[in-house]
């Protein structure tokens, strides 16, 4: 499989209202700047998006990592939060929080769940492209 991939988007807007973003192939959307920054708070900001971004991509890398490990369970839920700060280099983010939920049967082995987890924060791609780290906090339930 060749990993060198492009990805493409577009976004365009006047000056006022949205930005309409569209990638070829799927429903354009609407963003605008989040209500911190003066927006409606009614649309996608770019910060949504990317936070958004590591939570899809960690559920993403998991499913993908547990279904090549063979790895049985039942539902994953993924909460990112990203701090957003000023830093010498500007206003960034400076961490994202990742905390995941797996839920799993009676019979699961527990600590290969852990790791499997912990596995699919290193093969996140969009965690490994930012400039600071994700911490990753999870919960195994057994249920």
């Amino acid at each position: 499989m060749d990993f060198h991939h492009f990805y493409t988007a577009t976004a365009k807007t006047t000056d006022s209202g949205s930005v309409n973003i569209d990638i070829e192939g799927l429903e354009p959307m609407e963003s605008n700047a989040p209500k911190e920054f003066g927006g409606p708070g009614d649309k996608w900001s770019p910060e949504d998006l990317l936070v958004a971004a590591v939570a899809d991509c960690y559920a993403l890398s998991f499913r993908a990592i547990a279904g090549m490990s063979k790895y049985a369970w039942k539902d994953l839920s993924c909460e990112v939060v990203g701090e957003l700060d000023k830093a010498s280099d500007g206003v960034q983010f400076v961490g994202f929080k990742v905390k995941a939920r797996l839920v799993v049967d009676a019979e699961a082995d527990v600590a290969r769940a852990e790791n499997l987890l912990k596995k699919a924060k290193g093969a996140c791609f969009i965690t490994n492209s930012l400039k600071v780290d994700a911490e990753l906090e999870t919960e195994v339930v057994v249920g």
